[in-house]
């Protein structure tokens, strides 16, 4: 690997904040897997493989902790030259995001989409030194080899003469400055960067691109990524189902906090937090379903920050914990037992404050009561949950 300076003089854009919607894999492209580790991970070896070069990924802002740990497992000794900021609506917006983060003495800058998994370190080393030698814009491109038709409709108009043609390929690298001001002058959206930077009026040259630099877009882009990187076909993970339980007593102060709603008028429960069993026994069942420990491993008396915290952020902090661990959550169903509350009237509502706090995931609530019998007749509150988790 090429020793590297506090400061590189080259910075890489790794844009992987695409929805990946014609992937059909369940999650967004960068973030699904190639092997073991994600469509992102491998990308981000080639660009470490390559010169120092300062590196900012863009991902989906709710991706954002997951990209950096991502990326700091890959960098290994070079994570201090890693960064992510969150991506906008579109790609342009995206790459404005990830320039706005370039380190001031940069010179270089490589915008490179994460799809473009297996783009290797030679092909980045060329594409930096095309810029040092003619400071333009570079793109890496590749012959069209197929015979092109223009068509209309299902009609053959004119056969294209392909021998003008090339498949355009990132990473593309351009002067900081000259991409900088053409970011700033971009008043409709472009195909890529070098045509942005084009139509300010830049030159652009091209260097050879790489066979292996083709982009995942399609399942069968994905299974060919595979075979190239000897990984065995993909095969669903099995979900994986998770049993949690909570018990708090009457006695606290204050009111009464329960399926992340406040019941006025109730009598509060106790806790070192603000008692909210439901919302506890679904950590709890999140927690195990994971293989992540449980609720007094995750939020003990060792973090006073979530002393008095109400249900929602116990909830919001473990589907994060769950995220960056690579697990989605599919649906929760809680039950309550408890003399009052009278939930019926309220059930909807509480499922859609758990809902919101795991980020959209399904969870039903049920209650009923014991009939007079035991603990929850008239000293508190018991939940019991199930919850249901699988790999991204």
């Amino acid at each position: 690997m090429t020793t590297f300076a506090p400061s590189p003089r080259v910075a890489v854009i790794v844009v992987a904040a695409g929805s990946g919607t014609r992937l059909q894999a369940g999650a967004p492209k960068a973030f699904v897997g190639l092997d073991a580790q994600t469509i992102l991970h491998h990308c981000l070896r080639g660009v470490f493989d390559a010169r120092s070069a300062q590196v900012v990924i863009v991902a989906p802002e709710e991706r954002v902790g997951e990209a950096l740990a991502d990326a700091q497992d890959a960098a290994g000794e070079r994570r201090d030259l890693v960064s992510v900021v969150a991506g906008g609506r579109t790609r342009q917006e995206s790459v404005a995001a990830g320039l706005a983060a370039v380190w001031p003495d940069v010179e270089i800058v490589l915008v490179h989409d994460a799809a473009r998994a297996l783009a290797p370190a030679a092909l980045i080393d060329r594409v930096v030194a095309a810029v040092e030698r003619t400071g333009w814009g570079v793109v890496p491109v590749l012959p069209v080899v197929d015979t092109i038709k223009q068509v209309e409709g299902e009609t053959v108009t004119a056969v294209v003469d392909r021998s003008q043609l090339a498949a355009a390929q990132t990473p593309q690298g351009f002067r900081r400055d000259v991409l900088g001001a053409a970011y700033r002058v971009a008043d409709t959206e472009y195909t890529d960067d070098s045509a942005l930077v084009a139509a300010a009026g830049h030159p652009i040259a091209t260097v050879t691109g790489d066979q292996r630099a083709f982009k995942i877009t399609t399942p069968d882009d994905l299974e060919r990524a595979r075979s190239l990187i000897g990984a065995p076909r993909a095969i669903p993970a099995l979900p994986r189902v998770g049993v949690g339980t909570d018990v708090h007593a009457y006695g606290g102060e204050g009111a009464l906090w329960l399926a992340g709603l406040e019941w006025p008028g109730e009598r509060a429960l106790s806790g070192h937090s603000d008692g909210d069993a439901v919302s506890h026994a679904i950590v709890d069942a999140l927690l195990s379903a994971a293989g992540l420990g449980d609720i007094g491993g995750r939020f003990g008396t060792d973090r006073p920050e979530f002393a008095g915290a109400h249900g929602a952020a116990f909830l919001a902090d473990t589907r994060a914990h769950l995220a960056a661990e690579g697990w989605a959550i599919g649906n929760v169903s809680v039950q309550v037992q408890a003399a009052r509350p009278k939930f019926a009237p309220r059930r909807a509502e509480a499922e859609a404050a758990l809902s919101a706090a795991l980020g959209g995931a399904p969870v039903s609530v049920a209650a009923t009561t014991t009939d007079g019998l035991g603990f929850t007749a008239d000293a508190g509150v018991q939940a019991f949950a199930v919850a249901v988790v699988y790999r991204r």
